[in-house]
């Protein structure tokens, strides 16, 4: 038998590992990928609280800090450090870091990492390339949340509101409001349990699926102007230069569902979003199901899941748009 294509004995024993890390162990440092979604954070705070529950210390930082949408989960009980904003001189042996496709991902947080540090690495991304001493890799999951959902019954913790949100919440984003194939009966199962419990599922779609900040909504008045389509109209593609930032006074959490406009158009295999950042471009890329677009972002020195993925291109937006749209094409052929 198999937990969402894993064999169960070494699921098993890798939650079992990864029970013993934070047994064992105390003073964690809790990290997740730069530029956090909905996984990211959910999985951040979901740490913190079950951290809390065994009473163990710890610390929450990331490169850059938390979108304010996602504070919520905290309760008013957890900070997240932002390393560029407040650089710290300690060093950590004990790492949690969550939702990370590979050691990059983690970001310039990696140096406050005591040598030999031993980390614990929880995701889902089938790019992981288990740069932990100790992993619980499952790249079926739909979220890194719905790994931890099982860690935390691994380790014995009641399953209380605080945790549950973040749990629900991580589910929710990137499962696209539980709509994508990732969307296994497993999810529904956890979501059904959760909602059990007494998580408000509606008023948690509602703050992070239907609400439009004012900035998010003229970038995307904007960026529909740079709407583009090639290869037979299979791939289409937005672009979001740093002059739409300026003038828009949007900020990297709005753009967030952006890259969903391209790949809605009926027709459209893949669907990529470009931001322009000082001298690299920001690729989202997201697939039908036809291309699997974590093998062209990987291409690009990214990684991801088979229907959705990130990298970042050197150069121009122009240079950008012309290389991955046409490795796009050829992943099409």
């Amino acid at each position: 038998m198999t937990e969402a294509g894993v064999p169960l004995e070494a699921y098993s024993k890798q939650l079992q590992e990864a029970a013993r890390f934070i047994q064992e162990k105390d003073d964690f440092l809790v990290v997740s990928h730069i530029q956090p979604d909905g996984d990211a954070a959910g999985s951040t705070y979901a740490v913190a609280w079950m951290l809390s529950a065994l009473g163990k210390r710890f610390t929450l930082m990331n490169e850059g800090p938390i979108p304010g949408k996602f504070l919520y989960m905290a309760a008013g009980k957890h900070e997240v450090l932002s390393y560029e904003a407040l650089p710290i001189a300690e060093l950590f042996n004990h790492v949690i870091a969550v939702d990370c496709a590979d050691f990059s991902r983690i970001g310039k947080v990696h140096q406050v990492f005591a040598e030999g540090a031993s980390l614990l690495n929880v995701d889902h991304h089938a790019t992981n390339d288990r740069f932990g001493a100790c992993n619980v890799i499952r790249s079926d999951a739909a979220a890194t949340v719905e790994i931890l959902y099982d860690l935390s019954l691994e380790l014995g913790i009641s399953l209380f509101h605080e945790l549950n949100v973040c749990i629900y919440s991580g589910l929710l984003t990137d499962t696209g409001g539980f709509r994508y194939a990732n969307t296994t009966p497993k999810v529904m199962q956890i979501a059904a349990d959760l909602l059990q419990r007494g998580v408000q599922g509606h008023e948690l779609a509602e703050r992070l699926l239907e609400k439009l900040t004012y900035p998010q909504v003229t970038l995307l008045q904007r960026t529909l102007n740079s709407l583009s389509f090639a290869h037979n109209n299979q791939v289409g593609w937005l672009a979001v230069t740093l002059d739409d930032l300026a003038v828009t006074g949007a900020s990297g959490e709005d753009l967030d569902g952006l890259v969903n406009y391209p790949r809605n158009v009926e027709g459209v295999e893949v669907g990529l979003l470009f931001k322009e950042r000082d001298g690299i471009v920001k690729v989202s890329l997201r697939s039908a199901g036809k291309v699997d677009v974590a093998q062209v972002a990987q291409s690009f020195g990214g990684g991801g899941h088979v229907r959705a993925a990130g990298c970042a291109v050197q150069g121009t937006l122009e240079e950008a748009i012309e290389r991955v749209v046409k490795e796009v094409g050829l992943a099409l052929a």
